[in-house]
């Protein structure tokens, strides 16, 4: 957290705020996502990254807190703070970008998708998910609510998913993100916006740090996987 909804909002809020002013004497050209990651772009070809990490924010003309780490002067006089409780994230200026994920979470096509998974057929499908060198952008709550959609157990194995349940993954992987950037991602601890305000689509939740199946009314099990806790439905996925 956060995940690719949420870097994907505060992306295409700071595009309408920042593009052409100058930080630093630089001259900013765009902003991006790649992965969770959020990228500022200079004219002279450097770039300005940030990973938000567990608890990491971006406020843009916000107010410095406790938990500002950084404020970025612009050359008009606004500002980016750069806030983050547990300083578990991270900014660094870099020359050039180069990265080793996966394709974009957003425009992976099925059949590189069943082909990437034939790959990893001993794996187990949720941390599969979360594999940004697999696929970029998905963590762990939107792994969760993709394959609850889907109706798959977060520990099946991936050769042991038919090929209507695979179709189903690709096609939530796609649902359930557009969804949550529609509604500005999901606010479940310290997630904020560049505007400050907290997304939405936390009320959208069917499975993750739930007790109880939003769908069937069934108890939510909780086990861990890969290190992060996985919420399912005994029921409503197989």
């Amino acid at each position: 957290m956060p995940e690719l909804p949420e870097v994907e909002t505060i992306k295409n809020q700071l595009k309408e705020k920042i593009i052409g002013k100058k930080l630093d004497g630089r001259r900013i050209i765009d902003v991006r996502r790649r992965a969770k990651l959020l990228i500022i772009d200079f004219k002279d070809g450097s770039s300005l990254i940030f990973h938000l990490k567990l608890t990491g924010q971006l406020i843009f003309n916000g107010k410095e807190t406790k938990f500002t780490r950084k404020i970025f002067n612009f050359g008009d006089g606004t500002k980016l703070f750069f806030n983050d409780a547990r300083k578990f994230g991270w900014f660094k200026f870099v020359k050039s970008f180069k990265d080793d994920f996966g394709p974009e979470a957003l425009q992976i096509r099925r059949r590189d998708f069943r082909s990437r998974l034939r790959k990893r057929s001993n794996s187990k499908i949720k941390p599969v998910l979360m594999d940004q060198k697999f696929i970029a952008g998905i963590g762990n709550i939107y792994s969760g609510e993709i394959l609850f959609a889907a109706g798959v157990r977060p520990m099946r194995l991936v050769k042991s998913l038919k090929e209507q349940e695979i179709k189903k993954i690709f096609q939530n992987i796609k649902k359930i993100l557009k969804a949550a950037i529609k509604h500005k991602g999901s606010s479940v601890e310290y997630y904020l916006d560049s505007h400050g305000k907290k997304g939405d689509y936390t009320k959208y939740h069917k499975v993750y740090q739930k007790q109880i199946c939003q769908k069937c009314g069934t108890k939510i099990n909780r086990i861990k996987l890969a290190g992060r806790s996985s919420h399912y439905c005994p029921r409503c996925q197989s």
